[in-house]
């Protein structure tokens, strides 16, 4: 399986068991931080089912990089204090997110410095860099999801 499909498995998998959160500040940030995630897996399943394609749309893949690289700076966001499993909310993240802010403020930096590359990829309409630019990125989430998301 490419890591481009396995990485929009993941998000999508991963994002299925949350939401249903009370209706408090907290909960609300947390079915937010679902929809966001829920939004860049389907922009990742777009570019990943294009890329298995001899010919992909270029075009939708560009698009699909253009909504990821949109959200990416914003993932630090979706998590604010008291909107974490310590605090009764229901999400698949793990405390660490906010007992290692700085830990995880990198990681998301990270994801976020490869979206950037990957839309520039995208925008440059190569499918071989733009599939080795959707690879790196793909394990930059993967990364972030290893200490900050809960096993699947």
């Amino acid at each position: 399986m490419r890591p481009a499909t396995v990485l929009a498995s993941l998000l999508m998998l991963g994002l299925a068991g949350c939401g249903g959160n009370p209706d408090t500040p907290a909960g609300r940030a947390a079915d937010a931080r679902h929809e966001s995630f829920e939004a860049m897996g389907d922009a990742f399943k777009v570019a990943a089912d294009e890329m298995k394609k001899d010919a992909p749309d270029m075009a939708a893949i560009q698009t699909a990089a253009g909504k990821i690289n949109a959200l990416a700076p914003k993932v630090p966001e979706w998590f604010p204090a008291g909107s974490g499993p310590d605090d009764g909310i229901r999400t698949g993240a793990l405390q660490t997110v906010w007992t290692k802010p700085e830990e995880f403020r990198q990681a998301a930096q990270k994801f976020a410095n490869e979206a950037v590359k990957f839309e520039a990829a995208a925008k440059g309409g190569d499918k071989a860099a733009v599939g080795a630019a959707m690879q790196t990125l793909g394990g930059a989430c993967k990364g972030c999801h290893e200490k900050f998301r809960e096993a699947e």
